[in-house]
């Protein structure tokens, strides 16, 4: 593995000068990892995310649910070697019982890596696996962020994962959730902004500390987190019509500050697939990003299926169940998805093509739906460039974010770029009054959030 150098702090600038020049499948920092497995390397690889159908998960059957792992594991790497696929990236994804019991996570890592080992010995198959750990801390309400024994599961599942096979650590950590839940529900985005760039940043500041410091004392990658707890539930609450589109296509953006902690703290990438926000990051420190789109539609719909590949590394199929299809079991059903996809997206990269499909992608989502809007590229960029000038605080970063949202939603609004319905542009209005009306100090908002919703979190569990 190659030694671990510190990412690019946001105080130094962009990794990349415009929109225009950053490509899927090239990173300025590319990551080595597993079996020569190169990220960001020239390339765009399958992450192949897979997991258990419904069945019990106990000490009972747990020889039954590792023999289930070890059986997709294989399945995976042998349709990927049917394919011709050289390398790959595969993701295990813990359930909440997995991490709880951090043995039986240990356990399944270490089958895990031992069929990647197999196939590689035997067939060349270059893989790395990505463990990520379920966030446990928001089983308990309210929850408690650093103390008590849920915290500490959660270490020991990262080390001793790290132990056992683990080439990448992620989490989708969940600091501020809390918060945000049902702040989204009443469409109150002032407390949004305080769980984002308050909560969640001082609980990203303090996990990620010490993530790196496993990754480091094991010799493993600290890969990134994500914010599928924040954006991705507002996605699919507006996807059911429970809350409007133009209130998820702001959190887009919002909930990049909060993911960008993690490679400040030290994570290297590649970052983890929903987080949609992962491109922002890419263009501020260089780090290698997975994605999810249209092959992700097994684990959920979005209206991000292509756009999401722009500026890829990695591309994810999110998670599926282990499941019988007629071409197969769907873990290497998606494993052939995937690699197809990839194919795609590299041919024409070496055939110099790769800024016309990544532009293609967007072009193909951007006016379909406002939340695809702040996915494109120069969206994204931009994002970028107004967190680096908001300086290092967080809460400054959010709110930044938050009117660069407003600001651009309400351009493609008047230059009627996206459909915005009456019902929407009702809600649109009253955002653009609460981001203006936001505070410059975050203290002016926390006696209004702990008012309006008492006792959801505890703020000596976020340092405050």
């Amino acid at each position: 593995m190659q030694p671990f150098a510190p990412a690019r702090s946001p105080a130094a600038g962009l990794s990349c000068a415009s929109a225009g020049e950053m490509v899927y499948g090239t990173a300025l920092k590319p990551v080595t990892c597993g079996h020569g497995v190169v990220i960001g390397g020239g390339c765009v690889l399958p992450e192949v995310n897979f997991t258990l159908p419904p069945m019990e998960l106990s000490d009972s059957n747990l020889t039954e649910v590792r023999k289930r792992f070890i059986g997709m594991t294989d399945r995976i790497l042998t349709r990927a070697a049917a394919l011709g696929q050289e390398a790959l990236v595969l993701e295990f994804e813990q359930l909440y019982e997995l991490t709880r019991n951090p043995a039986w996570g240990a356990a399944i890592t270490a089958d895990i890596k031992a069929v990647m080992d197999e196939h590689h010995a035997a067939r060349g198959i270059r893989s790395a696996l990505r463990v990520t750990v379920a966030d446990t801390r928001e089983q308990d309400r309210p929850p408690r962020m650093r103390t008590g024994a849920q915290l500490q599961n959660m270490l020991q599942a990262f080390d001793q994962c790290a132990e056992r096979g683990a080439d990448i650590l992620s989490i989708e950590s969940t600091g501020g959730k809390e918060l945000s839940d049902p702040a989204l529900l009443q469409g109150d985005l002032p407390a949004i902004v305080y769980a984002l760039g308050v909560l969640a940043h001082r609980d990203m500041e303090f996990l990620w500390g010490h993530i790196v410091d496993i990754a480091g004392r094991r010799g493993v990658v600290p890969g990134g987190d994500t914010a599928c707890g924040f954006a991705n539930t507002a996605m699919q609450l507006a996807h059911q019509r429970m809350v409007p589109k133009v209130l998820a296509a702001v959190l887009r953006l919002l909930v990049a500050p909060r993911s960008l902690v993690a490679v400040e703290m030290g994570a290297r990438g590649p970052l983890k697939d929903c987080g949609y926000e992962n491109p922002v990051i890419k263009f501020i420190t260089g780090v290698p990003i997975s994605m999810e789109g249209k092959s992700s539609a097994c684990a959920h719909s979005s209206p991000l299926g292509n756009i999401a590949g722009c500026l890829c590394d990695l591309w994810s199929n999110e998670s599926v169940q282990d499941v019988r299809l007629l071409g197969g079991y769907a873990p290497e059903v998606f494993t052939e998805i995937l690699a197809y996809d990839c194919r795609l997206m590299n041919a024409a990269a070496q055939a110099g093509h790769a800024r016309l499909l990544r532009d293609l992608m967007a072009r193909s989502d951007e006016s379909e739906d406002v939340q695809a809007l702040m996915m494109t590229p120069a969206v994204m960029h931009e994002a970028a460039q107004r967190i680096v000038a908001a300086g290092p605080d967080g809460y400054s970063r959010t709110v930044a974010l938050a009117r660069f949202a407003i600001e651009v939603i309400a351009a493609a609004r008047d230059e009627k770029r996206v459909p915005m319905p009456p019902a929407e542009e009702r809600w649109f209005a009253r955002m653009e009054k609460a981001v203006a009306a936001l505070p410059d100090d975050p203290a002016q908002l926390r006696d209004e959030v702990e008012e309006n919703y008492p006792g959801v979190f505890l703020p000596a569990e976020y340092g405050l």
